[in-house]
């Protein structure tokens, strides 16, 4: 077989450096990625991808938001996203529940005093 055939699965798995699982607690499809703030100090040594990574991460982005951005399968991003974390390049945190949103009611209030102004 030659490259071009082992092409779209040889990539993933040099990014990857053969591996197929993320370290540390799974990233859902709608975690919250962020990068931190003394991240772009410390790109020493992080592949294009990594980099690119936390570029996209500059203002907040979902794991899907991410795979989707890069081109790249979630398993891939979710094991990539796991490097930067273990260097704490990122944070992740889950997305905001129903129960963690404000009441319709003071949503209503918010938006009445506005319209008042």
């Amino acid at each position: 077989m030659s490259e071009q055939e082992f092409g779209p699965l040889l990539r993933p798995y040099t990014l990857t450096r053969g591996r197929t699982r993320p370290t540390g607690p799974e990233f859902d499809l709608m975690t919250i990625v962020k990068t931190t703030p003394s991240a772009y100090e410390r790109t020493a040594g992080l592949t294009p991808e990594h980099v690119r990574i936390l570029e996209l991460c500059g203002s907040a982005a979902s794991v899907a938001d991410l795979a989707s951005d890069m081109g790249l399968s979630l398993n891939v991003v979710r094991i990539l996203l796991s490097d930067l974390r273990d260097q704490g390049l990122i944070t992740a945190r889950p997305p905001a529940t129903v129960a963690q949103l404000p009441e319709e009611r003071l949503l209503r209030e918010v938006l009445q005093g506005l319209q008042a102004l």
